[in-house]
């Protein structure tokens, strides 16, 4: 069973216009509400390649009933969500159909209350002892300590199960010295942010400097970099896609927990996220996959070794 955790859940409203303009009104054509955060969406396409998967994190409110009641409806996925009292957030997503740009609108999300987050500590106790891989993913609400994913990657540790971080500021730095597994930034905001370094690799190296074990780069089209003990290799997509890049690094969570769990070589866990990635952007809504698109990419992905390992 491969856990997820989304301590920021969402319900996630796509809006499909025409054109995005600012300063105007816009006519909505299709419109889906789903549940949402990250972590939710990577549980989405691990339960949609007939993985098991158990979704945790935090929810509450109307807004958390709604996405409790839509998780119900998705094959293979377990809800282990514990409930706070505030209430959980809206994402709303703007997708332009005549460029295929998504522009995001994403809410702070609940406070937490001290008590509410030792509960919420104590279920995670119990679930990452059934895990074979815990991927952690996304912002954390109002009232969470910034090293609330620490304590979590050391639980999961202190276990023997390996973790995939999916996060950003202070959240991810405050985590690296409990030595999560792997650490998925992007190399456009997440990584410069957190290291001050401009080129990926220097930006990686540091973060498993700081802790990481290994460190997969999103870079959109320019597909992953990854720097880990065996070594630097970067995987490229066959070629460049247009649609909604919004769920395309939570499917290439998903790989990289899946690819752990299996115990796969580098190579093919990195092939297969740049295909499971592209085939997230063909879809309108986060959390879904186009299975050509999949099919397409898993045999054209290139996937180069660029040299050997650093010890750290």
């Amino acid at each position: 069973m491969i856990l997820t955790v989304t301590l920021n859940a969402a319900l996630d409203v796509t809006y499909g216009v025409d054109s995005l303009r600012p300063r105007t009104s816009h006519r909505v054509g299709a419109v889906d509400r789903r549940a949402g955060g990250k972590g939710v969406d990577v549980a989405r396409v691990l339960a949609g390649r007939g993985r098991a998967v158990t979704v945790t994190g935090l929810v509450g409110g109307p807004t958390g009933a709604l996405v409790r009641e839509d998780l119900r409806a998705v094959r293979g996925l377990r809800d282990a969500l514990v409930p706070v009292s505030g209430e959980s957030r809206r994402t709303v997503t703007v997708v332009s159909g005549d460029d295929g740009d998504a522009t995001v609108f994403n809410e702070r999300g609940p406070q937490v209350s001290p008590s509410e987050w030792r509960a919420f500590a104590g279920r995670f106790a119990e679930l990452v002892r059934e895990a074979s891989v815990v991927a952690l993913c996304g912002s954390l609400p109002p009232g969470l300590p910034s090293d609330a994913y620490a304590q979590l990657v050391a639980r999961a540790a202190e276990t023997g199960v390996p973790t995939v971080l999916d996060t950003s500021g202070a959240p991810l730095l405050d985590a690296l010295g409990a030595r999560p597994d792997v650490v998925k930034p992007n190399a456009a905001a997440e990584l410069a942010s957190a290291t001050g370094c401009e080129d990926a690799g220097a930006g990686a190296e540091r973060l498993r400097g700081l802790g990481a074990r290994s460190v997969v780069v999103s870079s959109g089209p320019g597909g992953l970099l990854a720097v880990t003990p065996e070594g630097r290799r970067r995987a490229v997509p066959p070629e460049r896609l247009a649609g909604n890049p919004t769920g395309a690094g939570d499917a290439c969570v998903a790989a990289l927990a899946a690819g752990l769990a299996d115990g796969a070589h580098w190579g093919d866990v990195l092939s297969d996220a740049v295909a499971l990635s592209g085939a997230a952007v063909a879809c309108p809504v986060a959390g879904d996959v186009d299975a050509a698109t999949y099919e397409r990419f898993r045999t054209t992905v290139t996937v180069e070794d660029l040299h050997a390992p650093q010890p750290h």
